[in-house]
């Protein structure tokens, strides 16, 4: 997720000299998610009904708004596969709370 946001943010840094990486920043980051959302949404993955469907909705408007940058290119059309992808990594790096223990009676 960081490695795919760092490309798309490189494209828009460099957006009005160079940006020949564009496409292949796109894909990269289409590819990534196909995988994720594939992954996730399968009948033996043991997340919940909920996860799975948020997780295949913010695929979708991954890939709407990567067909969105290519027909309308405009920089900031990056903003939000930047922003959803440190968002998940971000969450992903975190460690989750150890379970509660109940005291030794």
């Amino acid at each position: 997720m960081i490695k795919a946001a760092n490309r798309l943010k490189a494209v828009q840094d460099k957006w009005d000299t160079d940006r020949s990486d564009l496409d292949e920043a796109i894909i990269y980051n289409r590819k990534l998610w196909t995988v994720l959302v594939t992954s996730a949404t399968e009948e033996d993955n043991p997340l919940d009904r909920e996860l799975k469907a948020n997780i295949a909705n913010i695929a979708i408007f991954i890939f709407n708004r990567s067909l969105d940058i290519i027909t309308d290119t405009r920089p900031e059309q990056l903003d939000a596969l930047i922003n959803i992808n440190r968002t998940i990594a971000q969450g992903l790096m975190t460690e989750p709370p150890l379970p509660q223990t109940k005291p030794a009676s």
